[in-house]
């Protein structure tokens, strides 16, 4: 439950990145430009925190259901959490696509983090 948190920090510390960039494109200043980053903040919080409960619900009730911590259980969870970003976009090659982007990080993450030894799971 903590990597959700941890996610929804990095997602609220993008959108303090960026936010002040993206108001000045549009060009706020003053209290509309502080109003427009502390929405982007929460923004970006909220979304990367909704992505990770999605993929960490998805990945850990599959392994349960299956009774196996592989790279199927990082694949589905990656699709289901990488579709779950696009579906806003309502266009059916960009659920496709972010579906399969995310799904193939999310094995490449699981596959290369290292193991503990002592981990009984």
């Amino acid at each position: 439950m903590s990597e959700i948190f941890v996610e929804a920090q990095a997602g609220g510390l993008y959108g303090l990145c960026a936010g002040p960039r993206d108001a000045r494109k549009i060009g706020l200043s003053g209290v509309s430009q502080a109003s427009f980053v502390a929405k982007s903040i929460g923004r970006f919080g909220f979304q990367c925190g909704l992505v990770s409960g999605v993929f960490t619900m998805t990945h850990c009730g599959l392994q349960r259901y299956r009774g196996k911590n592989d790279w199927v259980n990082a694949l589905v969870g990656g699709a289901v959490a990488g579709a779950a970003v696009a579906i806003s976009t309502r266009n059916w090659t960009q659920v496709v696509g972010m579906a399969g982007l995310v799904s193939a990080f999310s094995v490449l993450a699981n596959c290369t983090r290292t193991e503990n030894p002592n981990n009984t799971n």
